[in-house]
């Protein structure tokens, strides 16, 4: 997508040859030459219900060509798009439509549930529910009809700052906000990911997707980035191991990406043969920390090196990635070419080499800022457009990044820095650890302490005392944890972050 003052993301697949195919799901196969007439028409249905550019349109669809149509229709039409969770709770939806205003709801079956269970009293803005024909929704339009009878519409101008979409992030700013992304944002990361050196994705890719496509990782660095270089994507609705080796062995599949939840899980599996990953020459963990046990299992049973990006919603994601395979492992790489990156100190100075700080970004890729909060936005934003991530890093002196954690998560022990991370990393070594999350909790002579939360691998136990003794062998006295709890699993968002408020409450 060239750079210029006018731009409509929707425009990134134009050029790609029509008979191309794009996208695959289930057993439909779609061209590039289809994706356009396909999407012309969904365009065409919102224009005629008189939706206008600027108008919020959320899409309650799954990973599936319902979402992509929605999605290039709604921004196609310079509307701004409002990719929502269709598992999400009720209240939940209610107060995300009524936060940004929406106008109309783009729903797939998965979406339909909850859509019936919302008060639309609560979101006052909303005229139009779109539904698919096969479900029955009181008070609704069935889009596949509508879109059978509808003329196509073209794709409406817009410019670099004009709004295409609104996604929900808890980021770096606490409870969950709209972060504003605009069209320049977001093809501007397309174009720094491409104008970054090293192992690239092809046309001739064909690209897996198991990431939910209203999470930026699905949105953006999946789905945008795959139809940007006209490769072909794959999108799978539920994330299942077997299913992902079978789709790698019968598509031939060259390009995985997905959290480290993902790599996990594919590791852990022991019914495949060595050989099940030889097709892949991109293998990425993004979205959070992978611990490089994992990295090299993986390595070890299919060859695979799995490289690690490192970005955040309000940067449109991409910020750090690793595209050479001498990257070290635990690296998650390099700046993306024209994305500024600095490691700052409490008082926003660069840290010496090999010193922890917070990772800043700016450039054009980084975000407007969250949707009616300029509270929010000015303690993450500067005035000269510098992104407090709340990341904390240490560069090496070849430049390579490494992710030590996350600010907030900081637990002070006794005036000491303690990071859980790196108390995760050496509990996920223990042999009988299938996964760790550690948080700070209140201690009467320390301040905080250490607490952990530990998943057993599957037939084996494990005691605290051994767990204790296991930390006290490879970390400094005051980062051991002092209590351990075993517990049935760790709670993680989409992104595959760990909820640590949620096993402080649990």
């Amino acid at each position: 997508m060239p750079d210029s003052c006018t731009v409509n993301i929707a425009t990134l697949f134009a050029e790609h040859p029509k008979d191309r195919t794009a996208i695959v799901a289930g057993a439909d196969r779609i061209t590039y030459g289809q994706l356009e007439t396909e999407v012309a028409k969904t365009r065409g249905v919102l224009t005629s219900l008189g939706l206008e550019p600027g108008d919020r349109v959320a899409i309650l669809c799954a990973t599936n060509f319902r979402f992509v149509r929605a999605w290039f229709g709604i921004t196609g039409a310079g509307m701004v798009a409002v990719p929502l969770n269709p598992q999400s709770p009720a209240p939940e939806i209610e107060r995300e439509l009524a936060s940004v205003g929406a106008k109309a709801v783009i729903a797939g079956p998965a979406g339909i549930a909850v859509l019936e269970a919302i008060d639309r009293a609560m979101v006052p803005t909303l005229r139009h529910v779109l539904r698919p024909s096969a479900v029955a929704l009181p008070d609704s339009i069935d889009l596949d009809a509508m879109r059978s009878e509808v003329e196509p519409v073209g794709i409406v101008a817009r410019s670099d700052t004009d709004l295409a979409a609104l996604m929900f992030t808890s980021g770096t700013a606490g409870a969950p906000k709209a972060a504003m992304l605009s069209h320049g944002n977001l093809a501007a990361n397309l174009n720094q990911t491409a104008s970054t050196g090293g192992r690239q994705m092809r046309p001739d890719d064909v690209v897996l997707c198991v990431v939910p496509l209203f999470h930026i990782l699905g949105l953006n660095s999946l789905l945008n980035y795959s139809l940007f270089i006209g490769a072909t994507l794959i999108l799978q609705e539920r994330f299942d191991p077997m299913t992902v080796f079978d789709t790698v062995r019968d598509e031939r599949v060259t390009v995985l990406i997905g959290p480290p939840t993902l790599w996990v899980a594919l590791s852990q599996v022991d019914l495949v043969p060595g050989d099940a990953l030889s097709t892949i020459r991109i293998a990425m963990s993004r979205a959070a920390m992978i611990p490089d046990r994992v990295v090299e299992d993986i390595a070890g049973r299919f060859g695979v090196r799995v490289l690690e990006g490192y970005g955040l919603t309000e940067a449109g994601p991409g910020v750090i990635i690793a595209l050479e395979d001498d990257t070290p492992v635990g690296s998650i790489g390099r700046p993306l070419v024209g994305v500024e990156i600095r490691i700052v100190d409490d008082t926003g100075r660069d840290v010496l080499v090999g010193d922890a700080g917070e990772i800043i970004v700016r450039g054009p890729n980084v975000f407007a800022g969250y949707l009616d909060d300029p509270e929010s936005t000015a303690r993450v934003l500067d005035a000269d457009g510098w992104l407090r991530t709340g990341d904390i890093a240490v560069v090496d002196d070849d430049g390579y990044i490494y992710i030590v954690d996350r600010s907030k998560d900081l637990i002070i022990v006794s005036g000491f820095n303690v990071y859980p991370a790196e108390i995760e990393e050496v509990l996920a070594a223990h042999s009988g650890v299938a996964d760790a999350g550690v948080v700070g909790v209140p201690h009467p002579h320390t301040g905080e302490t250490v607490k952990a939360f530990v998943v057993a691998e599957a037939g084996q136990e494990v005691e605290e005392d051994d767990l204790i003794s296991w930390c006290a062998a490879e970390l400094a006295r005051y980062k051991c944890p002092t209590k351990i709890d075993l517990v049935d699993e760790i709670p993680r968002g989409l992104g595959g972050k760990i909820q640590r408020r949620q096993l402080l409450d649990g």
